[in-house]
C-alpha cells in the first residue's frame, strides 16, 4: 500500500461540523480535516482513515465514545446501507441548521459577497414520504451484508428490487419499506417483486446483460393520480402482459400503466419508446388551479409541496405588477413561467430540451395562458443579442439552472441586458456563489431564502434576489 493511502487510526476525536455531500467533519491531531460518512456533529469517535490527501483525510468512525445530542433514531431499516437518506440519524432541526450554514458559507466564502440577513430556511412540513417520483432497479444478485456472506444459512433467492448501493453500479439493495414516497408506492413495489418471483420472471443481471425485468418507476401527484412504468430488457408478450395485467387488477388506482422495451446497455428511457398499456400516457399535477401534464420522461420537481413554496418565493422576490416582460431561463417544462404569468405582462421561457418545451407549450394551452412564449435552445448559444432584439428587453429575469450553474457567457449576457432584478433559484449554492461573484460589481444581493426540498439528505435549494446597483 502506498504511503499516501496508508490507514491511520485517530482516537477520541470530536465531530465538529457537517459539510458537502452529506459528510461530517472532524479534525485530526495534525490539524487536517477528516471527512466522515457515518457520524453526527457532536459525536466523539475513533476514526480509521482510508484516504490521505494533501489537505484532508477521508475516513469512517469505527467506535463511538459519546453520542451527539443532535442525533435521532433513524426510522428506516435500510439506513446505513442505502445511500439515499444519509442524514436520517440527525434530528430535523439540526439538518436545517447545517443546510442554511452551507448556503451562507458558500455565498460568503466562495463568492466573497456581503449578504443581507439570510431568511431562516423554509423547512418541509413532510419530512418523510415527500417524493412524487421513485425509480427502483431489479437484480438477480442482490447486495449481501457481511453477516450474510459469512453465514452458513441458505439465503434463498437473491432477487432484489430496490436501490443501487452507492458507488456500485451492479449491486442492488433489496428494499422492504422506503420512507420517501407515500402509499401505495411500497405496496406496488413489493407486490411486483413477489409476483415476479412466484411466476419465474427473470430479474436483470447488469454485468451479464441478461434477464427480463429492468426497472420500476412510480410517479404520484397531489391530486391522487399514479403512473407506473415497467422497463423490460426484451419483449416477451405473455410474461409482459402477465405482470401488467396483475398490476392493473391489483391496483385499480393506477391511472397510467406504461412500459418500455429497452435492449440497450443502460437504463435511460429518454431515447426509448414509452408504450401506454392502460389508462392515460400521463398524470396531472395541480398548483394554484394550474394543471401540469407529466409524462414518463417529464422533469417535475420531486417534492410537489415544497416546489409550490419555492415558486411562491421566486414570485414574491420578482414582485411583479403586471407590466413587466420576464425571462424565465432554464424553464424546463415552464412551471415557473406559468406560475408567474398572471402577475406579468409577458413571460418568455428558454430551455435546451425540445420535449420539455413541447410539454411547456401544451401545459400553457391547457391552462389557457396566452402571455407566455417558449423557446428551444442551448442557453449559451441562443441567449444572444438577436434573441433580445426578437423578444424584447426584460424587466426581470428568473433563472433556475442545473447544478453546474450558468455558463459564463450567459452571466455576461445578463450583465449586458442589465434588468432591474434577477431572481436566481439554485440547487447548488456553490455554483450559485460563483455566478453571483461575477455579477457583484453590478448587482447587490438583497434577499436570500434557502428552501429544504429533500429532508433526511444534505441537498438544499436557495433563492436569491439581485437588484441593480
Amino acid at each position: 500500500m502506498s504511503r499516501r493511502n496508508k490507514k491511520q487510526i485517530f482516537t477520541n476525536i470530536e465531530v465538529i461540523d457537517a459539510g458537502a455531500k452529506g459528510k461530517t467533519i472532524a479534525k485530526a491531531p495534525d490539524g487536517k480535516v477528516i471527512f466522515l460518512p457515518n457520524a453526527v456533529p457532536g459525536d466523539i469517535v475513533d476514526i480509521q482513515t482510508f484516504k490521505k490527501r494533501k489537505a484532508y483525510y477521508e475516513g469512517k468512525a469505527i467506535a463511538f465514545h459519546r453520542l451527539s445530542d443532535k442525533r435521532t433514531q433513524p426510522v428506516c431499516e435500510h439506513f446505513g446501507t442505502c445511500g439515499g437518506c444519509k442524514w436520517q440519524d440527525m434530528a430535523y432541526e439540526h439538518q436545517l441548521f447545517y443546510k442554511q450554514k452551507e448556503v451562507t458559507n458558500n455565498i460568503t466564502r466562495l463568492g466573497h459577497l456581503e449578504l443581507p440577513e439570510v431568511t431562516p430556511i423554509l423547512g418541509s412540513e413532510q419530512q418523510y414520504f415527500y417524493r412524487n417520483k421513485m425509480e427502483f432497479s431489479f437484480s438477480d444478485s442482490r447486495w449481501l451484508t457481511q453477516e450474510e456472506i459469512q453465514s452458513d444459512e441458505d439465503l434463498g433467492d437473491k432477487n432484489a428490487l430496490g436501490f443501487h448501493i452507492p458507488g456500485m453500479w451492479n449491486k442492488i439493495l433489496d428494499v422492504n419499506k422506503c420512507h420517501l414516497q407515500a402509499n401505495p408506492s411500497n405496496a406496488i413495489r413489493n407486490a411486483v417483486k413477489q409476483f415476479a418471483v412466484d411466476n419465474g420472471l427473470e430479474f436483470f443481471n447488469t454485468r451479464n446483460q441478461t434477464g427480463f425485468l429492468r426497472t420500476l418507476m412510480i410517479r404520484t401527484s397531489s391530486i391522487g393520480e399514479i403512473m407506473v412504468l415497467i422497463q423490460f430488457f426484451k419483449e416477451n408478450k405473455i410474461k409482459r402482459e402477465l405482470l401488467l395485467n396483475f398490476l392493473s387488477d391489483t391496483f385499480p388506482e393506477i391511472t397510467s400503466l406504461q412500459y418500455v422495451i429497452n435492449e440497450k446497455a443502460n437504463d435511460t428511457i429518454y431515447d426509448q419508446d414509452v408504450i401506454c398499456y392502460k389508462g392515460q400516457d400521463h398524470i396531472f399535477e395541480e398548483m394554484e388551479g394550474l394543471k401540469f401534464k407529466i409524462n414518463a420522461k417529464s422533469f417535475y420537481q420531486t417534492n410537489s409541496e415544497q416546489a409550490y413554496q419555492l415558486y411562491k418565493i421566486a414570485r414574491e422576490f420578482a414582485d411583479l405588477n403586471g407590466k413587466e416582460l420576464v425571462y424565465d431561463l432554464y424553464t424546463g417544462t415552464g412551471t415557473i413561467a406559468q406560475f408567474i404569468a398572471k402577475k406579468a405582462k409577458r413571460v418568455v421561457g428558454v430551455e435546451s430540451v425540445p420535449d420539455a418545451i413541447e410539454a411547456a407549450k401544451e401545459n400553457a394551452q391547457l391552462n389557457g395562458i396566452k402571455n407566455v412564449e417558449f423557446v428551444v435552445g442551448d442557453m449559451k448559444k441562443v441567449f444572444n443579442d438577436s434573441f433580445i432584439k426578437a423578444y424584447g428587453e426584460p424587466d426581470v429575469i428568473i433563472t433556475d439552472p442545473p447544478r453546474d450553474g450558468m455558463h459564463k457567457d450567459v452571466v455576461q449576457q445578463l450583465l449586458n441586458i442589465a434588468p432591474s432584478k434577477i431572481v436566481y433559484v439554485s440547487c447548488n449554492s456553490a455554483t450559485q456563489a460563483r455566478d453571483l461573484a461575477l455579477m457583484d460589481d453590478f448587482y447587490k444581493v438583497t434577499k436570500v431564502q434557502p428552501v429544504d426540498m429533500f429532508p433526511q439528505t444534505h441537498h438544499v435549494e436557495n433563492v436569491v434576489l439581485l437588484e441593480r446597483r
